[in-house]
């Protein structure tokens, strides 16, 4: 624990006490609860802030897109001779393992459900609207929030394998604020990121708990999807992550990692093959070449002449808000396993073959939801609306083969992407909390592992998945500011970057 530093002091009071808030129960607090005082502020931000999501996510874009076609692509993640760590298939399944597994398989089926039943303009259940579900879907798993996780892994491997600098978020803004981020400022920037990582980690750690739950409840007679059923699968799987943990990222998460990436092809390929192969692989291609059309459109798309109309807040500001939380986590874990890249290659891979495989997924279970309904009359809607988004997935198995099994392949799958997300969440907070370290102390990282399950834990009890997203929406705020300044901190560090002489031609321009 000699490692440690104020920020980790700071950030560990300040958790533990929304931990305890979120215990007292509401009758005590009355308007002061938790749960009454994360509403509210929650609507505040989503009528005063809305906008400012959405934009801020298509200037991370639009700045990880130019990357590839510049000079500045050619800068390597480290020195000179530095070479990659990791091959691509293993460091592929790492990044994405940590990104986004457990939302893609908790959203897979249900998002384009729900946007196919309640589409933000066209109308319902139609060809339309089906159209729309999955190139929304692909939106909000998309380019946007792999440029999230870009700017965040790239400013950190940047400044830490090439610069020396420490690997916290201070110091990434040390060309903008100077010698100030030894100070109190360093501190409050890094304890923010702390603070959105825990609550970002807490919404996906309880949409794994819920859907864990929900399919075994589903699939098992006598086993209830309760508050009870969650809160048993959190512990067993914190036990399970924290083994893991002490492991360390060689063993632990990069085995696990590809384990996840094996599970998930096959369980993919296995819907593909066995579903109407011929009308997913037509879905896929048609709608990622609408949402390659469509994409400047829907990345500024609100509804100011349309009050009523909430759908753009309720799934798209949620949605980058959600991935802006998980930045600092993804950020600094895509960092940690990138030495030795390339600028532009690391774009390429973080930004590119995610968001194909992202898409890829959504046509095989979304296309083949909305294909069943459309042409069959299914009741997957149904069954999301009388029992949860967490049964979408398995409803959608008892029209396979095998379905049983698919269910089980599912629950397991679930796990691993748990104990993957929240091992590696373990790590970038032990790191993070003790200036950087790229081995934190396996102490730091048990504290940190409790936290992030007891965050899980009170969200779920208080509100459920309502809870989880508010929190995710307030967490992120504060930290899109960071990441706007990481921005400019590296346009200004690769500037300096010139050589000499186009330098001296630049200031003769």
């Amino acid at each position: 624990m000699n490692k440690i530093t104020p920020v980790f002091t700071v950030s560990v009071i300040v958790t533990l006490f929304f931990i305890i808030w979120g215990i007292i129960p509401e009758g005590v607090l009355n308007n002061f609860s938790l749960n009454a005082v994360t509403t509210a502020v929650h609507s505040i931000i989503l009528e005063k802030f809305g906008w400012f999501y959405l934009i801020s996510a298509s200037i991370f874009l639009a700045f990880a897109l130019l990357l590839i076609f510049t000079k500045y692509g050619n800068i390597r993640l480290g020195k000179e001779g530095d070479q990659p760590e990791y091959s691509y298939l293993t460091w592929f399944a790492m990044l994405f393992s940590a990104g986004m597994g457990i939302g893609l398989v908790f959203w897979g089926a249900a998002e384009p459900m729900f946007h196919y039943y309640y589409p933000p303009l066209e109308e319902p259940a139609s060809e339309e609207s089906a159209r729309a579900a999955l190139r929304y879907s692909f939106f909000h798993w998309g380019l946007h929030p792999w440029a999230i996780y870009t700017v965040v892994g790239l400013a950190l491997a940047y400044f830490q394998f090439r610069k020396k600098s420490p690997g916290v978020f201070s110091s990434l803004l040390r060309p903008v604020f100077g010698d100030r981020v030894d100070g109190s400022l360093g501190i409050l920037i890094n304890f923010i990121a702390v603070f959105a990582t825990v609550f970002g980690v807490a919404t996906s750690l309880g949409l794994g708990a819920s859907q864990i739950s929900g399919g075994l409840s589903y699939t098992f007679d006598g086993i209830e999807n309760t508050f009870t059923t969650q809160l048993i699968i959190i512990i067993v799987v914190t036990i399970l992550f924290m083994i893991s943990a002490q492991t360390g990222l060689n063993r632990g998460i990069k085995y696990l990692s590809n384990l996840n990436i094996i599970l998930a092809l096959a369980l993919m390929l296995f819907v593909l093959f066995a579903g109407p192969t011929n009308f997913i692989m037509d879905t896929f291609s048609t709608t990622l070449g609408s949402y390659i059309q469509n994409l400047p459109s829907m990345s500024f798309r609100l509804a100011p002449f349309d009050p009523e109309n909430t759908w753009y807040e309720d799934w798209t500001i949620f949605y980058w808000a959600w991935w802006i939380s998980w930045a600092p986590f993804v950020g600094t874990f895509i960092a940690r396993v990138s030495r030795g890249r390339t600028i532009r290659e690391f774009t390429i891979g973080v930004l590119l073959v995610p968001t194909l495989f992202g898409a890829l997924w959504f046509s095989v279970f979304g296309g083949s939801a909305i294909g069943l309904d459309y042409f069959q009359g299914s009741s997957i809607l149904g069954e999301i609306e009388s029992v949860g988004e967490e049964v979408a997935l398995f409803e959608l198995f008892n029209y396979f083969p095998f379905s049983m099994f698919l269910s089980i392949l599912a629950i397991f799958l679930i796990c691993t992407f748990f104990i993957t997300s929240a091992d590696s969440a373990t790590f970038v907070l032990g790191m993070q909390t003790t200036n950087g370290s790229l081995n934190p102390p396996n102490t730091v990282k048990l504290l940190w592992g409790i936290i992030q399950a007891g965050a899980a834990t009170i969200l779920l009890y208080i509100g459920g998945l309502a809870a989880l997203q508010k929190a995710s929406i307030i967490a992120a705020l504060p930290f899109t500011v960071i990441m706007l300044l990481i921005v400019y901190s590296l346009i200004k560090s690769f500037i300096e970057e010139l050589p000499k002489g186009q330098k001296m031609q630049k200031e003769i321009d």
